[in-house]
């Protein structure tokens, strides 16, 4: 393939080295790859939900037995520490799969659904989970392996199929969690496909029964746009300004440090890093001392990751240049490394019109610290809501009990207190967001919703010949329905009930004969 036309990236952004080169997925192929998915996913759906999880267990096993092979991919391709991507992406997938195997079958048992046996004698029903179908799940480069695997190991198990894209700027570790699933389940049930735009368009466009994206707004609004044509439902995770906010009376050593690994891990290319902080004026200056003194003994490359994309370089350069204009100051960092896509790990003081800039506005994605000194917790809670994102936050006090409380009132779809964006990784805790953060959730059984269709299954061992509101229209109809009524109601008295059972006795039967 030609390499102007690939869609895929080419060099390491760890030192500029070249990338194995990677077959893009025909785009004509991939209506007919979700119809195969199609076909496969009734047998695999039916298969006893047993099967399925003696099917998918051994993955956990490959997930660790293969870590070291992830953590030198994900170097070589997206720039990760190795150390960061056993703690962020090897040992939690491997946590998924002890979770979702453990766990799928008391989440997917079914449930009674309770009948009021005089309305509807002889019945019984039940709730059951059924699997969506097929899953479209277009995934980016920043977690390239935990992010997919989330929505893989559960739906999988659910019964559905999937036909995953990864980022053209991670095709090779998409690539790696397809050879993690090889022969663990049957043909046509997990298909990768590789490419750019266009195939993740040609995917939405083949309506399959649910889209899983994560990754931009942007791209999120058009994918929501294209399934609504087919009426196919999506789960969207997008982006996130996430705040963290420093009460007076925090601890100042484990805060500075647990903020600068909320900011810098992955290079900020999380979308719950720490993007905005509100600190009381109080302790601003120790706490910013301290996160300046720790930032500076990053590393890059060892530490702290390169971009990944020369794209978010250009925004995080974009959106300094704009608060240094509008006022901010930097404090350590600021510049390129020289060095692949290397990025100084930057913190910066900012204020009044820079307040107004990107770098407090919109998502950079990038190693980028701005600080913001706030009178008390009211006013740090108010700024922090006031964002079009609303992903996760952080309150961070040694008073637990009134952090709680404020954690409380975070816009947010995840608050923490004391720590922050870690949770991502805890298979029982739900990820989500609000705002144009997004409305998927991934991770406990609440992402079971999305991955499955409630079913209710109602059984009726009636023997009557007619139901109460099966025609003709009768005289015991009325009577029956009337003195229902009264017994239901909570404001009728002791005389009109007695007389009600007294009509119920002497009509009902007249209507389950059919007169």
């Amino acid at each position: 393939m030609d390499a102007v036309a690939s869609p895929f990236s080419t060099i390491s952004p760890l030192d500029g080295s070249p990338l194995d080169p990677v077959e893009e997925t025909p785009l004509d192929a991939v209506a007919a790859i979700v119809a195969k998915a199609r076909a496969a996913q009734v047998a695999w759906g039916q298969r006893p939900l047993s099967e399925r999880i003696e099917a998918l267990w051994p993955l956990k096993d490959r997930i660790l037995d293969r870590g070291p092979e992830m953590a030198r991919l994900l170097r070589k391709e997206c720039g990760k520490p190795e150390g960061e991507t056993w703690t962020a992406e090897v040992m939690p997938d491997a946590d998924l799969v002890d979770y979702w195997v453990d766990k799928i079958e008391e989440l997917l048992a079914p449930e009674e659904v309770p009948l009021d046996s005089l309305t509807y004698p002889g019945k019984t029903g039940k709730l059951v989970s059924v699997p969506r179908g097929v899953l479209a799940l277009i995934t980016p480069w920043n977690f390239p392996v935990a992010i997919p695997l989330r929505t893989i190991i559960p739906a999988l198990l659910a019964g559905d199929a999937i036909v995953f894209k990864p980022s053209e700027y991670s095709p090779r570790s998409g690539a790696f969690v397809a050879r993690l699933l090889e022969g663990l389940v049957p043909e046509g049930v997990f298909t990768l496909v590789q490419g750019g735009g266009a195939q993740g368009r040609a995917l939405v466009d083949a309506a399959p029964d649910l889209v899983v994206f994560t990754g931009s707004v942007a791209t999120g609004k058009k994918i929501a746009l294209a399934a609504a044509a087919n009426l196919v439902p999506v789960s969207l995770e997008l982006g996130g300004k996430d705040a963290a906010i420093v009460l007076a009376d925090a601890d100042l050593e484990r805060t500075a440090r647990g903020i600068v690994w909320g900011a810098f891990t992955n290079a900020g290319q999380n979308c719950a890093a720490i993007e905005r902080v509100y600190v009381e004026r109080k302790i601003a200056d120790k706490f910013t001392q301290r996160v300046v003194e720790l930032t500076k003994a990053l590393r890059v490359g060892e530490d702290v990751s390169p971009l990944t994309t020369p794209a978010q370089l250009a925004i995080v350069e974009r959106h300094l240049a704009a608060a240094r204009e509008a006022g901010a100051k930097i404090l350590v960092g600021g510049e390129r490394t020289g060095q692949g896509l290397g990025f100084q790990p930057t913190v910066l003081e900012v204020s009044g019109a820079a307040e107004k800039s990107p770098i407090i506005l919109d998502e950079t994605f990038g190693p980028v610290l701005p600080i913001v000194i706030v009178e008390g917790p009211d006013d740090a809670i108010a700024r922090a809501n006031d964002s079009r994102y609303g992903l996760t936050g952080s309150i961070w006090s040694k008073d637990v009990e009134r952090a709680e409380k404020l954690a409380m009132r975070l816009r947010t779809g995840v608050a923490t207190v004391n720590n922050h964006a870690f949770t991502a990784a805890l298979a029982a805790a739900p990820w989500t967001g609000v705002g144009e953060s997004g409305f998927g959730v991934t991770n406990s059984k609440h992402a079971l919703k999305e991955f499955t269709r409630p079913r209710f299954i109602l059984v009726d061992r009636s023997r009557a010949k007619s139901e109460l509101w099966w025609m003709p229209y009768t005289e015991s109809l009325l009577k029956t329905a009337q003195a229902l009524a009264i017994l239901r109601s909570g404001s009728q008295g002791i005389v009109a009930k007695l007389k009600a059972v007294w009509q119920l006795i002497t009509n009902a039967p007249k209507r389950l004969a059919g007169k």
